[in-house]
C-alpha cells in the first residue's frame, strides 16, 4: 500500500501540519491581528490540501489502476484524474 511505503514521508508532513495548526492556536491565544491569523490558517489549509492531494494521487496510481496491466488509455485517464485532483486541492 502506498501509505505504508511512504509512511515516514507522510508522518513528517502531518507533523509539519500539526506545527502549523499549533501556530494558529498560538496566534489566537496571543491575540494576533486578524490578517496574521488568516494567513496562518491559509498556510495550514494549503499544507493539508497538499497531503490530501498526495494521498488521492497515490490511491489512484495504486488502487484505481493496475500500473503493470493498465492499458495506455487507462494510464492516460489516470494521469488526467491526478492532474484534476492536483488543481482542485491547490
Amino acid at each position: 500500500m502506498h501509505t505504508v511505503e511512504n509512511k515516514k514521508k507522510l508522518i513528517a508532513r502531518v507533523r509539519r501540519i500539526r506545527g502549523q495548526l499549533e501556530a494558529v492556536e498560538r496566534a489566537l491565544e496571543g491575540e494576533a491581528a486578524c490578517s496574521e491569523v488568516l494567513q496562518t490558517v491559509t498556510s495550514a489549509r494549503g499544507a493539508l490540501n497538499g497531503l490530501v492531494g498526495e494521498l488521492i494521487e497515490g490511491h489512484i496510481r495504486t488502487h484505481v489502476i493496475d500500473g503493470e496491466r493498465a492499458t495506455a488509455p487507462q494510464r492516460e485517464a489516470a494521469e488526467e484524474l491526478v492532474q484534476i485532483v492536483r488543481a482542485y486541492v491547490k
